[in-house]
């Protein structure tokens, strides 16, 4: 097996070469230096600091709490990790969406402060022109478009987007525009898979999918849900590899007895 520390760091360059290729990218969330560098020497291609750590890692009910400044702390926390792996940091609600003066000094932030390789924003036609600034400014971008968890107050659902032809046909039109824009890849949530397929085809920048099917360029997950960490979350898209909760839960209950009986510490176990 291929020891990853040794192979060339992931670019967005590299992303695209992988889907001229053929080969599937694979993507996770990550929100600190402990995970980070785990998945990292796993040989993970791009990591996300996503917004969701809203959600894992607050508590939140949705995305929409999670401030720049906590954004910036978790994708400073996984830089640090990280060897191989292209770090891609969320524009969190409030950050860009004002105006695209706003979404280029929120991603110039990000890039000075945490060190993250590309920003990644929500959005089709009503973002273009701030995907074009920040990307002119010297930033790569990655765009969100189906199912955009920031805008849940808008569709007021977490249902599966475009499946109607007249939303299917703007998400078409939208990841076109993201593309001439300048975007180096573009994110595709819960929607039908047959749509994700065609939009990978049409474009000639990867497409990474979560809910979206197989026929895209790569996938990518939330890492708590992955692992089990999260029970609530069982959406058709999620597939578990680990039952890392009761495993958690089992490891801590064993020390608490342990503790409570006396058998921690034992002789071998202090100075």
């Amino acid at each position: 097996m291929a020891n990853f520390n040794e192979l060339k760091k992931i670019t967005t360059h590299t992303l695209v070469e992988m889907k001229h290729k053929g080969e599937k990218i694979s993507m996770l969330t990550a929100y600190d230096f402990t995970f980070a560098k785990i998945i990292d020497s796993a040989g993970i291609d791009v990591i996300l600091v996503g917004d969701s750590a809203s959600n894992v890692m607050a508590g939140h009910i949705s995305t929409l709490p999670i401030t720049l400044d906590q954004m910036i702390y978790h994708a400073q926390s996984v830089v640090r990790a990280v060897d191989r792996a292209l770090v891609v940091c969320d524009l969190p609600f409030g950050s860009y969406q004002a105006d695209s003066k706003n979404a280029l000094n929120s991603s110039i932030r990000i890039m000075k402060e945490a060190g993250a390789h590309a920003i990644k924003l929500e959005g089709g036609f009503e973002v273009v022109d701030s995907v074009k600034r920040i990307i002119s400014a010297g930033i790569p971008v990655m765009g969100h478009l189906g199912l955009t968890p920031q805008s849940i107050y808008k569709f007021g659902t977490y249902t599966v987007r475009a499946k109607e032809k007249e939303e299917a046909d703007k998400l078409i039109n939208d990841a076109k525009l993201l593309e001439e824009a300048g975007c180096f890849a573009i994110v595709l949530e819960k929607i039908p898979a047959k749509l994700a397929k065609k939009v990978a085809s049409l474009l000639t920048i990867p497409v990474i999918g979560i809910g979206a099917g197989g026929g895209v360029d790569g996938q990518v997950l939330v890492l708590h849900d992955m692992l089990g960490m999260t029970k609530e979350f069982n959406p058709r898209f999620l597939r578990r590899y680990m039952n890392l909760h009761d495993g958690v839960k089992k490891a801590v209950e064993g020390y608490i007895g342990d503790v409570k009986s006396m058998d921690f510490p034992n002789e071998n176990e202090q100075y």
